[in-house]
């Protein structure tokens, strides 16, 4: 963080392809840019390197150390910056569950991944316009709630289907997070009416900065997203928003402002943990 308090952000909208070499390349490009800007943290969408059919991404997870986050993190250290990589699917140890997981991975200024957010949350969903979708018969669920700090910032690790369970954010706002990262693939029925709401929703309700990096448009014949890609404040104020467009957002993040928000609305300092905890169905 710089002596202001203030750091940089940038998120990276893209409407990646089932061509992994050409949305690698554009990544890449688009990180180049923002740090040629003065960005410190660059975000990348949800399956930034791959948006193709169930069975094609299938075929194209990876480890941690193979050729997708190895271009990354090579940009990491020659650039000196963060980078979020949105998601990318990552092979699992365990030989009984061949489903990959949904991973971001968050890469500190020496390119190390200094933290690894297999996504919670699966899109089983059957939506208006007749689309389903069945992410759990391809993606196997992580289990823990990731937070990581650097240069004084604790940042919290969330992937699109996310954003619909708040408890996920009040626990990364007492873990301290102060920016939660929503890298998605909202799809274009629900991305017109819920992806705002939501996003504005959860910055407001935990007090923390979202950023929030997207795919946008058609992917292939059958699907296509939202986009929309955004930054909001803890106050809800939406600091930057993208258009239709493969592009770079920026906004800052303000420490003091932050802490501002936190004072004037104290509500982890109101919560009532002890009365939620036994309302759930089993309860």
């Amino acid at each position: 963080m710089t002596e202001t308090g203030k750091l940089l952000i940038a998120a990276v909208q893209m409407c990646s392809t089932n061509n992994l070499e050409d949305n690698l390349n554009r990544a890449c490009e688009r990180i180049q840019e923002a740090a040629d800007r003065g960005a410190d943290v660059v975000a990348l969408p949800e399956n930034f390197a791959f948006m193709g059919s169930d069975e094609e991404r299938a075929q194209v997870a990876q480890d941690l150390d193979g050729g997708i986050l190895s271009r990354l993190r090579r940009i990491a250290r020659e650039k000196a910056i963060h980078i979020l990589g949105g998601s990318i699917l990552v092979r699992s140890s365990d030989e009984s569950d061949g489903r990959p997981y949904n991973t971001s991975v968050f890469l500190d200024r020496e390119g190390t991944p200094a933290a690894v957010y297999h996504k919670i949350h699966l899109f089983d969903v059957s939506l208006t316009d007749g689309a389903s979708y069945r992410e759990s018969s391809y993606i196997r669920p992580g289990e823990e709630i990731v937070t990581v700090c650097r240069d004084g910032i604790t940042f919290g690790l969330t992937v699109c289907y996310d954003l619909r369970f708040p408890q996920l954010y009040r626990a990364l706002a007492r873990k301290g997070a102060q920016i939660v990262f929503v890298p998605a693939a909202f799809t274009l029925v629900t991305g017109k009416e819920h992806w705002m709401p939501l996003l504005r929703a959860r910055a407001i309700e935990s007090q923390v900065y979202i950023v929030a990096p997207a795919q946008f448009g058609r992917h292939d014949a059958k699907r296509q997203t939202h986009g929309h890609s955004a930054i909001v404040d803890p106050w809800g104020a939406v600091l930057a928003q993208a258009s239709e467009k493969e592009c770079v957002i920026y906004a800052d993040f303000d420490v003091e402002y932050l802490q501002e928000v936190r004072r004037r609305i104290p509500v982890l300092d109101h919560e009532r943990p002890e009365l939620y905890a036994n309302t759930g169905p089993d309860a």
